[in-house]
């Protein structure tokens, strides 16, 4: 990965111990253009007296910076935030955790991955076709090809998530398997393009019945999904934030 250690730089100057780090954005989705800033997302443990306190600490911290040419942008919650978010069938957080760009693990986020697992759910339909019709409005108001990759990217990790339970977020992976033959240019204009390159040639009228259809994939993968209906990692989830919590105390 280039650039590693100065991501890992930057990861290692937070100001409280972390249970994870990984890449997100464009970089985990197999198509940054050469301008993209790096996503970085993660999850950290704020200390036993912030969190009993009158000051709720720093549940959410967020970082835009330059730094040796390179536009970074971090964003990590404390662990009681970010597990609750996973239980609420949040698909962003799934795909941080399960990120195969690892800036920072540890035994802990092993067994967060594991947990996590039971926290998915076949109601996790509802953010994939809720971010791709975010993404198809802004696509037809803006013509970029960003979004548009996005729109299939994201239709795309939620079939396969409902078909198979498995967290997949690269576009170039997962067409390996639809076969869409229209995204190796898509991705090979992005990659060579600015981040925010419009697409003056674009076919409207074709993506919209793509965009539609796959909508439509996904609404039958999610009603013949095996995945559960709710959540069964609550109680698991909370054994590993008290224990990651007492653990930083411990240590204090």
């Amino acid at each position: 990965m280039d650039n590693k250690q100065q991501l890992t730089n930057v990861i290692s100057n937070q100001p409280y111990p972390l249970l994870f780090a990984t890449i997100s954005g464009a970089h985990l989705y197999g198509f940054p253009s050469p301008d993209s800033d790096y996503d970085l997302r993660g999850a950290h443990i704020l200390p036993v007296s912030e969190v009993l306190g009158l000051d709720p600490g720093r549940e959410t911290i967020e970082i835009s910076q330059f730094q040796d040419g390179l536009e970074i942008d971090l964003v990590t919650h404390d662990i009681k935030k970010f597990f609750s978010l996973l239980l609420k069938k949040n698909g962003y957080v799934l795909e941080q955790l399960y990120s195969p760009l690892i800036l920072h693990t540890n035994p802990a986020h092993e067994e967060l991955k594991v947990t996590a697992k039971n926290c998915i759910t076949r109601h996790h339909v509802h953010h994939y076709l809720g971010f791709a019709q975010t993404q198809w409005r802004l696509f037809d108001k803006e013509r970029r090809i960003k979004p548009l990759l996005y729109i299939y990217r994201v239709l795309l990790t939620g079939i396969h998530l409902m078909r198979t339970g498995e967290v997949e977020a690269n576009l170039v992976h997962l067409n390996e398997a639809f076969k869409l033959q229209y995204i190796p240019d898509l991705i090979a204009r992005k990659l060579s393009g600015a981040e925010k390159a419009i697409l003056d040639d674009v076919d409207i009228e074709f993506h919209q019945q793509q965009f539609q259809h796959l909508c439509g994939e996904l609404e039958a993968a999610s009603k013949a999904s095996s995945l559960p209906e709710t959540t069964s990692a609550k109680e698991a989830l909370n054994d590993l934030l008290v224990r990651s919590r007492l653990a930083h105390f411990a240590q204090k």
